[in-house]
């Protein structure tokens, strides 16, 4: 994605990313964010959350499109792990950026045996 305007603010490549990876952080039965193994060291020795696994897509109604790819941890249900990652996703959009979401695709590439 590059520079999107909202409102007289530029937000450069990355933010919107960036955003939406800290508030996976907080989402329970999350294990990572991305495909299953780019996440691990290099997160771990990054400042920043990685953004790998996370598309955002301006949508012809001043609203952006999210697909974002997953490890979930073994035993959570699926579907109300989906519907967590939609939501915390939609809020934090909201409250950092004052932004819509329009849809958000949601992956689970793999399961986190712990």
């Amino acid at each position: 994605m590059s520079d999107l305007n909202i409102e007289g603010m530029t937000l450069a490549d990355g933010v919107i990313e960036t955003v939406i990876a800290v508030a996976l952080k907080d989402v329970e039965g999350v294990a990572a964010v991305g495909t299953p193994g780019a996440s691990g060291i290099f997160s771990a020795l990054q400042s920043k959350p990685a953004t790998d696994g996370i598309e955002v897509s301006p949508t012809d109604d001043d609203s952006i499109a999210v697909s974002v790819h997953i490890e979930a941890k073994f035993g959570t249900v699926l579907p109300e792990l989906a519907q967590a990652v939609r939501e915390a996703i939609v809020d934090a959009v909201l409250t950092q950026v004052s932004l819509s979401v329009s849809s958000v695709d949601v992956y689970i590439d793999a399961l986190l045996f712990e």
